[in-house]
Order: structure tokens, then C-alpha cells, then sequence
């Protein structure tokens, strides 16, 4: 199978960092599912399949801030306003994926196990993108919260990659400008 070079291009390119969503339109479970499974796509050096995924939606959101916020207390954490700010920003979309990523002793594995659920990542995003779903990659307060992982029934040593939040998009932003391609080649 093909897919035309042109259209996958056009995809990447309309894929936007957006949290412009309708707030009342649920995403459902069956379609994140959909795009869960595209990240087992991704290149997985050795098979380990590292990717972890939990969703929370309804008040699921509002007790994934409250563990946030809770183990960032313990930590000493972020200041009062990033706390409180935690404690309610995971209600913004209707949706929100915690993505984790397995642990490895070895660190060249636990690097790839990394580069492996960031590109799985992608496919997801690219995939909500072709359904109308906007997405956008937050990064974790705490990428090791014992709160959240056990909220999320990971193991203790999982590591938060992504906190994705998913909603159908109401508007997609204009593109930013990228930097002109730079590219070293050696051939002898």
C-alpha cells in the first residue's frame, strides 16, 4: 500500500498544537482507542512495547490535577499558583490521555523505549488530526508522580511522557513559521 506523498505531507502540515475545542462534545472512548492502537505503529527497537496510555474524562480530570497537585505538595513542588493552576487545568478538553513509557535498566534501552512512545505520540496526533480531533502535548508537572502513575495503574518506575489533551477542534490556529531546512550531506 501507498499513500501519496503529497497527501501525507499535507496532513504533517495541518497538524496543530490547539486546545480550541468544544468543551461540551465528548471524544469517545472507542475513537481514543483508535488512536492508542496507531502508536503501536511507531518503530520499537526490540519490541519492548513501552507505551502506557490512562484516560481520564468527566471528574476522572479533576482527580488526575488533584494527584498532580498533591505529590507536587510533598515535592515542595512549583509555587502556590502553579498548584492551584494543576488542580484544574486537566478540565480544559474534554479528554486527556496520560501517555508513559515503561523503564529500563539499560539506558540505551530506556532511551529508545522514549524515542519509541514520542514517535508513537506522533502517529496519534497526526491520526486526530485527520478525524478533526485537536491535540495538545503537556508536559507533566511531575513525569514520576506516585499519585498519578497509580491513578493510571502504572507500574511505580513508569515515566510520564505526555499528558494529551484531546477535544474536537472548534478552530485550528494558523501555522508558525518554521526555519528554512538545514541539511549536512556527506557523500565521500
Amino acid at each position: 500500500m501507498s499513500v501519496p506523498f503529497d497527501s501525507l505531507a499535507e496532513l504533517i502540515r495541518a497538524r496543530r498544537t490547539n486546545m480550541l475545542v468544544d468543551a461540551e462534545r465528548d471524544v469517545p472512548v472507542a475513537l481514543i482507542e483508535q488512536l492508542c492502537e496507531l502508536a503501536l505503529w511507531a518503530p520499537n527497537h526490540k519490541r519492548t512495547w513501552p507505551s502506557r496510555f490512562a484516560l481520564f474524562t468527566g471528574d476522572g480530570r479533576a482527580r488526575l490535577g488533584q494527584a498532580f497537585a498533591a505529590d507536587m505538595i510533598d515535592r515542595d513542588f512549583g509555587d502556590e499558583t502553579k498548584r492551584t493552576k494543576t488542580l484544574t487545568k486537566y478540565m480544559r478538553t474534554p479528554a486527556v490521555l496520560v501517555i508513559g513509557c515503561i523503564a529500563d535498566a539499560k539506558q540505551s534501552t530506556h532511551d529508545e523505549n522514549r524515542d519509541a512512545v514520542a514517535a508513537g505520540i506522533q502517529n496519534m496526533m497526526l491520526g486526530a488530526t485527520a478525524l478533526g480531533v485537536a491535540t495538545y502535548w503537556g508536559t507533566a508537572p511531575l513525569i514520576d508522580s506516585p499519585r498519578v502513575l497509580e491513578l493510571c495503574g502504572f507500574d511505580a518506575d513508569t515515566r510520564i511522557i505526555n499528558v494529551m489533551y484531546l477535544g474536537w477542534a472548534t478552530h485550528v490556529p494558523e501555522a508558525p513559521a518554521r526555519p528554512p531546512l538545514t541539511l549536512h550531506v556527506v557523500s565521500a
